[in-house]
């Protein structure tokens, strides 16, 4: 599906890591180039028509941004420089403020790094207790959300879709039941956001957090959603030029409103044009089609992948578009050196879910990441190579 966009894919190359980042269409590179080539002033800083045309651009996106998740304001939408930040600007400049010592926090053992680390932190600074959510078949599931709480649990914080089991949690009916606890949750939609139609209205959600470089936009940009009332009581993590109205001598100061005061410094301007442009693309598209798209290819690529001697799926039965597997007897970094000589990209590692080898009974994985440009030819080629039955030779 419009695979004629991605010049990448034109250098015979099988990408099947776009759980780490997506591959750009041309359209993004083109945008950004006009941007940097013939309008490249600041925003929000000249009373110029350049500058104006910075800030018009800009603003879309923002808007943009607003109707694909299906916020109530613009003013919800703050910029960020990845879905990192995001966390980063969510948990230290909110829940530092909002949780007291001996609250408690839940994750699961398969969050992302960015989901975990700052938690230990902010844990370690407050004195308050990180918790697991148990996993069932490596699954979030509402039951097993139930028995984690507690009477002290203030905040639940989870992925919309992990990014090694790759499991869609029921996130609709988990955050209905933390909000009649009074417990408020974030999500983190790096791996759902551009895969699927996510209405943070319908679904309730208080804070999301993802990324443009994994739906087709530029790296160094992200997003963080928040309820309007939320980001009222979020304080800055950064300070400096732009996201004030003054400051005295004195050390008065007043700060702008939201979004703004969250955006100090000169933000990535460009990224940020080519993130409208990437999400023009997937609407052009439709999401729908999208999802519908991928969940046909992962059931084609499991059904295939099964037929190769040796090979052991973890997440066979997930939904998203994310298949964790190795090869018994070779590492998973070596089979991946192994695919990389006939030009097949995959992830091998951890993936930064560092605490679910527990779950998992191993550390090292493979990971195929699908999307909409992938095909079932791809994956036949992929089958062949993995069924060589020299492969452990050959790799050894």
């Amino acid at each position: 599906m419009n695979r004629e966009d991605f010049l990448l894919l034109k250098q015979n190359i099988i990408y099947l890591d776009n759980g780490a980042t997506s591959l750009k269409p041309k359209i993004i590179s083109q945008t950004i180039s006009d941007y940097y080539n013939n309008y490249s002033a600041n925003a929000h800083r000249g009373d110029y028509d350049l500058s104006l045309k910075v800030d018009s651009k800009y603003e879309e996106t923002r808007k943009l941004v607003k109707d694909f998740i299906n916020a109530k304001k613009t003013k919800e939408i703050v910029f960020t420089s990845g879905a990192t930040d995001s966390l980063n600007k969510i948990i230290f400049g909110f829940f530092r403020h909002y949780l007291k010592e001996s609250d408690e926090v839940l994750i699961t053992k398969s969050e992302h790094a960015s989901n975990v680390l700052p938690w230990f932190e902010l844990a370690e600074e407050l004195n308050l207790k990180v918790n697991y959510i148990s996993l069932e078949n490596l699954e979030v599931t509402l039951d097993n959300v139930k028995m984690s709480i507690t009477d002290k649990t203030k905040v639940i914080s989870i992925a919309h879709v992990t990014n090694v089991v790759g499991d869609i949690r029921p996130i609709q009916e988990i955050i209905k039941y933390a909000h009649s606890k009074g417990i408020l949750v974030i999500i983190d939609g790096a791996q759902s956001v551009a895969h699927m139609k996510v209405d943070v209205q319908n679904l309730d959600i208080d804070f999301l957090a993802f990324s443009a470089h994994k739906m087709l936009g530029p790296t160094g940009v992200g997003i963080v959603y928040g309820k309007e009332e939320l980001l009222n009581s979020m304080h800055p993590i950064i300070f400096g030029g732009g996201m004030n109205a003054s400051f005295q001598f004195d050390g008065t100061r007043i700060y702008n409103d939201i979004p703004t005061c969250f955006e100090a410094g000169t933000p990535n301007i460009a990224g940020v044009i080519g993130l409208g442009e990437a999400i023009k693309y997937l609407n052009k598209i439709g999401m729908d089609k999208i999802n519908d798209y991928e969940q046909k290819l992962k059931k084609y690529t499991v059904a295939k992948l099964k037929k190769v001697k040796d090979i052991i799926i973890y997440n066979e039965n997930s939904q998203s578009g994310i298949i964790t597997f190795n090869i018994k007897g070779i590492f998973a970094q070596d089979l991946a050196f192994y695919l990389n000589k006939y030009n097949i990209c995959v992830r091998a590692g951890n993936h930064c879910a560092k605490i679910l080898n527990e779950d998992l009974g191993i550390k090292n994985t493979c990971r195929i990441s699908l999307y909409f440009y992938n095909t079932k030819e791809e994956i036949d080629y992929l089958v062949k190579i993995l069924s060589n039955p020299n492969i452990k030779e050959e790799i050894i």
